[in-house]
């Protein structure tokens, strides 16, 4: 009897009883114990890795989803706990999505008043004179994750350059970069194999981004935000049913049931990946229409924007240059479309 009823006590405090079992260990502890773990993995990950110096403006990318609401949550509290020394942001991009970003910005707003952090938004209608409602009405729901994906991360460095914010923070968890590892495996992508895995990501462009939940399994931050009753938005984004990814995360679930550990195995194995010296990466450099760093003459966005304003969505699907060339070998009609809805200087 008595056997049975450690079973159900802590094992990390062995004081109270056990309310739950950590995906990451298999431990039975408390909630207590697992707020003060939970919370001490990340401090120790921000410590060891040096993400953060006193001073630094942080923007924090919140969506209103559960990763970037306990990111925003837990940053604060350790911000004040450790005496971190940081000013903290909140930053959201509004997609143009309705019935999902309209929906979810009014969780972060909720977020920044509880929070007592400051918010930026940046919009696509603002910054490239498109929604994602009207991308999908004229491409349909097959490539969309692309635009959405390219215009997403220069509009959050464009707000953060904004805030003059020195790093961007986001809420991508393990189960994310774990996914990320197998995907740019399954693409042959070396470029982004030797990097994705990193904790630090873009220190070659403009603005610096941290993954603090690299190696914080999404179940708990599931775990720590319904225990801790946080507001968050739950919803999926309704044109990501058949994204790539999904299918990848599908197996990466199916990993974790068999054994909880391959997460964090798959991220080992990125972080060991080597890159072969006679490998030739592509040169960084700056795209000669808006300024932001770019491996070829136009960035992918401008790239992208070009085929909207055109009519011909398609035509930045793949590889960025036959667009460009296209847009030089025409230039003697006047094309005058991305001029009207350019990407525009960064401004750094």
């Amino acid at each position: 009897m008595e056997g049975k009823r450690s079973l159900r006590m802590c094992c990390l405090c062995n004081e109270r009883r056990a309310s739950l079992k950590r995906p990451k260990t298999l431990q039975q502890i408390c909630r207590e114990c697992f707020y003060l773990a939970f919370e001490d993995e990340i401090h120790q990950l921000i410590v060891d890795n040096r993400l953060f110096t006193r001073g630094d403006r942080i923007a924090i990318g919140a969506s209103g989803g559960k990763d970037s609401t306990v990111l925003a949550y837990v940053l604060s509290k350790l911000n004040r706990v450790h005496d971190y020394g940081l000013h903290l942001f909140l930053l959201s991009v509004d997609e143009g999505i309705t019935g999902y970003r309209d929906d979810s910005l009014e969780t972060v707003h909720r977020n920044q008043i509880e929070y007592g952090l400051p918010l930026k938004i940046v919009s696509y209608k603002d910054l490239y004179g498109w929604t994602m409602d009207e991308i999908v009405k004229l491409i349909g729901l097959k490539n969309n994750c692309t635009f959405c994906g390219v215009f997403r991360r220069q509009a959050l460095d464009r707000g953060a350059a904004f805030l003059k914010a020195d790093k961007v923070v986001t809420g991508h968890n393990a189960d994310d970069i774990a996914e990320t590892v197998l995907l740019n495996i399954l693409r042959g992508d070396i470029a982004r194999l030797s990097r994705c895995s990193s904790i630090i990501t873009g220190e070659d462009g403009p603005i610096p981004r941290c993954k603090p939940f690299k190696y914080t399994y999404e179940k708990e931050i599931v775990m720590y935000a319904y225990f801790k009753k946080l507001d968050y938005f739950s919803t999926e984004c309704i044109y990501s049913p058949n994204a790539y990814r999904g299918f990848a995360r599908e197996f990466i679930k199916d990993l974790e049931r068999i054994r909880p550990r391959a997460i964090l195995d798959i991220i080992k194995s990125g972080e060991n990946f080597r890159i072969s010296t006679t490998t030739k990466m592509p040169e960084q450099g700056f795209c000669e229409r808006c300024g932001y760093i770019s491996s070829q003459k136009w960035c992918k966005a401008c790239v992208l924007l070009d085929g909207l304003n055109r009519g011909l969505p398609k035509l930045g699907i793949g590889r960025s240059r036959v667009a460009i060339g296209f847009k030089e070998e025409n230039k003697s009609h006047g094309t005058k479309s991305i001029e009207s809805k350019q990407c525009g200087s960064l401004d750094f």
